[in-house]
């Protein structure tokens, strides 16, 4: 074989190792025996943080339909309803014997109806033969149909004395936390007078006031995130005042969060981030980041070099955390900070640690 057929054949393995490195992807870069991942950034929206309060959108006093004295009071303060419960009673003396006069008088129009409608078929069969005058038909006809109409009074009449029975037994409208009790056991209420007052904790929203600066961009893009903690919950829709306060000039905006924000309470208060266009983030998987005291850093890969920078954070956003200040894209960083740290104990190289 000649040297130059020599030199060709390396040239090509040479090659088509390159190419084979380039198909790898990250395996090419991967240089130490632990996991990294890239710094990167994301298209994400740009927001303009404001002060809010969580109410609940579900807030309700349940009154008294029906006179009585309370004879049991089964809910308190701070206590949590499910929904159609009975909260409390009244003595129903009054509501038992209205509805037994009711279904009394019902019994009687029937016994009558049933007279009156004998005597209407037996009339209107003379009337065919011609045996009676159509006066009296017409006095037949006219006894029927009075019947019938007492009897709807008196129908209607139990369903009145069942409902006011009803009401001696005092239900929740829906789930949620007792906030107040108006009343006593043994007092003597009447119909309209407050008895409790609740809340419910499966809708909720946040009230934030935008300057007039930032109400029409805000009102644009409609897209709103609220920050608790470390919690970041996406707002389902905004709901926005069509007029501006005039004293500080500023739009009251509602944000309406998902059902079930059980992370959430009302009288809390919370941030809000009220988008108002675009911007880019850089991120890096939120496994990457040391922490030591008040102090956050990462370590960054170069090849086989490794090294411990310091870096400034912003907020999480699922698994990943922004990145503010230290890092730039396309750099490095190790995902398992604990095997990074005993890869440079046990000598691995080292770059300049800053």
């Amino acid at each position: 074989m000649s040297r130059a057929s020599s030199i060709r054949r390396s040239l090509q393995r040479t090659a088509a190792i390159g190419l084979a490195l380039l198909s790898c992807g990250t395996q090419a870069v991967a240089q130490v025996p632990f996991a990294t991942a890239e710094a990167r950034h994301e298209a994400a929206p740009r927001e303009r943080v404001f002060d809010g309060t969580v109410e609940a959108v579900n807030r309700a006093t349940v009154s008294a339909q029906t006179s009585g004295r309370v004879a049991e009071i089964l809910y308190d303060l701070n206590d949590f309803v499910e929904a159609g419960a009975v909260i409390m009673r009244f003595t129903d003396v009054e509501q038992q014997s209205a509805l037994r006069q009711a279904r009394a008088a019902l019994e009687e129009a029937e016994a009558r109806f049933s007279e009156a409608e004998q005597e209407y078929e037996r009339v209107s069969s003379m009337y065919s033969n011609e045996t009676v005058s159509r006066a009296r038909f017409e006095q037949a006809q006219a006894n029927r149909n009075a019947a019938a109409a007492r009897l709807e009074a008196a129908r209607s009449a139990v369903a009145t004395a069942e409902e006011q029975l009803g009401y001696t037994e005092v239900r929740a409208p829906y789930a949620g936390i007792v906030s107040e009790r108006h009343v006593e056991l043994g007092e003597l209420v009447s119909p309209g007078q407050a008895l409790m007052s609740g809340l419910s904790l499966e809708s909720l929203r946040v009230n934030v006031h935008v300057p007039q600066s930032m109400f029409e961009p805000v009102r644009e893009i409609g897209r709103a995130y609220v920050y608790a903690d470390d919690q970041r919950i996406a707002a389902e829709s905004l709901t926005f005042s069509p007029v501006a306060d005039a004293v500080t000039n500023t739009f009251r905006v509602r944000v309406n969060l998902p059902e079930k924000s059980a992370e959430l309470f009302p009288g809390m208060f919370v941030k809000v981030g009220l988008v108002v266009g675009e911007t880019r983030r850089l991120l890096v998987p939120a496994a990457a980041i040391v922490r030591r005291s008040e102090l956050s850093a990462v370590y960054v890969v170069e090849g086989e070099r490794v090294m411990l920078r310091q870096v400034r954070l912003g907020r999480a956003y699922g698994d990943d955390v922004e990145v503010l200040a230290g890092l730039d894209a396309g750099e490095r960083v190790a995902t398992d900070p604990v095997q990074a740290g005993i890869y440079l104990k046990e000598g691995g190289p080292a770059g300049e640690r800053e």
